[in-house]
């Protein structure tokens, strides 16, 4: 006899807990990831400062494309379809995601000048987010940052008030001055306890509130750069209580390298985001975000691409290398720091999305035309697959025709495949 609607509903209710938690686990966050956070101190940025950023970027590649070449270890046809592209970028595009810093890129100011600063910044996000101005014959338009938002003083006893009048400043600027970008973010650094999570929630409602903002407009960001954050005084993982108790407002969790390294103990001279404790950190974290929408990021480096052509050329082996480190573990955004930064970011992740097409795209359509290609591949294969196709279109490395025409399917189909609603 079948089973009765007595039992199903006793079944039902033992499931109930699953189902709860189940529900805070719905996947992918459907918005464009940014593939790098660009970090710019305070006191050096203004609206212009993504443009001039791929200026600067783009002056670098000229002068030492062939460093580039040889960091990179690409062949000849590959730098053919990879530096036009990253050229493109540099112009129309230089700038994915901006952070203006108020905190170890800006350092501890006077009062007066910070609240200055504070002021300026946001005069300078509400300029970005005015109405884009089509390309003009005196040159091409440059499209503004997915996301743009401030790193402030932490929410730490010693930096606390610092960084909430700076927020408060930020915010109220850029309100009087035309509003803020439609994304915003919030980076709370050295955030190591959910009381840090639920504060940083409860500040961003205020917040909302005070200054006529739409209800979810200030999201956040935790920089985990304290050990805390990954193995609690119980042993358990904080990080993953961070990600809930933002309610909803958590846009990424972003590995910090030399505060966490130096918290962990590690010399200076083995600081590096290679380091075993960096790897499972960063591990720790993308098991704590899986599933729940929240991106985590990689860190940064902090060897800049300046001075002669060998230091050029060796900083850019290092960055580039580091990114597509990144890019295998599944951190597929990292921080930057220099406009150099930009050549090897752009460089290293449309060489790694090009191979993904490359490999992807007849598995890709053995799948989805239920032809055989030697590997079976199960939905949550194609979804990655499409995924990662669709990071590289987003950002750039691959255009919708060679797509269409290497896979056999529209934007559409691969959204659908990703199960990425929009």
């Amino acid at each position: 006899m079948p089973l009765d609607d007595a039992f199903l509903a006793e079944l039902a209710d033992v499931l109930a807990p699953a189902d709860a938690r189940a529900a805070r686990f719905t996947g992918e966050a459907p918005t464009r990831q940014p593939v790098h956070t660009l970090y710019v101190p305070a006191d050096l940025f203004r609206a212009g400062t993504p443009a001039k950023y791929g200026e600067l970027a783009s002056a670098l590649l000229d002068e030492h494309e062939t460093s580039l070449a040889d960091a990179l270890a690409l062949s000849p046809s590959e730098l053919v379809e990879v530096v036009p592209r990253v050229r493109h970028k540099l112009t129309f595009q230089p700038v994915e995601d901006l952070r203006v810093d108020f905190e170890d890129g800006y350092g501890l100011r006077p009062d007066d000048e910070e609240d200055a600063a504070a002021t300026a910044a946001g005069r300078a996000l509400a300029e970005m987010a005015a109405p884009a101005v089509p390309e003009t014959p005196d040159g091409p338009f440059t499209a503004p940052p997915l996301l743009t938002g401030v790193r402030v003083k932490g929410l730490q006893r010693a930096t606390r008030d610092r960084g909430l009048r700076t927020l408060d400043l930020v915010i109220g600027a850029a309100q009087e001055a035309g509003g803020l970008p439609d994304r915003f973010v919030v980076t709370l650094p050295k955030v190591g306890h959910v009381a840090e999570a639920e504060a940083g929630a409860r500040l961003a409602e205020k917040l909302e509130q005070v200054h006529g903002l739409r209800a979810g407009a200030v999201r956040l960001e935790f920089q985990i750069e304290v050990p805390q954050a990954i193995v609690a005084p119980d042993g358990t993982a904080e990080v993953a209580k961070l990600v809930h108790a933002a309610r909803g407002r958590c846009e990424g969790l972003h590995y910090g390298t030399y505060d966490f390294s130096a918290a962990a103990g590690v010399v200076a001279g083995e600081q590096s985001l290679e380091h075993p404790l960096a790897d499972h950190a960063k591990a720790v974290m993308q098991l704590a975000a899986a599933q729940t929408g929240v991106r985590v990021s990689d860190g940064s480096t902090n060897v800049v691409p300046t001075g002669s052509p060998d230091d050029v050329a060796a900083a850019w082996a290092l960055h580039a290398r580091l990114v597509d480190r990144g890019l295998r573990r599944g951190l597929y955004q990292g921080w930057d720091l220099h406009p150099g930064h930009l050549v090897t970011r752009y460089a290293a992740t449309y060489a790694f999305y090009r191979e993904q097409l490359r490999t992807s795209a007849a598995r890709l359509r053995a799948y989805t035309t239920k032809a055989s290609a030697g590997v079976l591949d199960e939905p949550a294969t194609a979804q990655a697959l499409s995924s990662a196709v669709l990071r590289g279109l987003d950002c750039g490395a691959c255009d919708a025709e060679e797509v269409s025409e290497a896979t056999g399917l529209d934007r559409a189909a691969l959204l659908g495949l990703a199960r990425r609603v929009v």
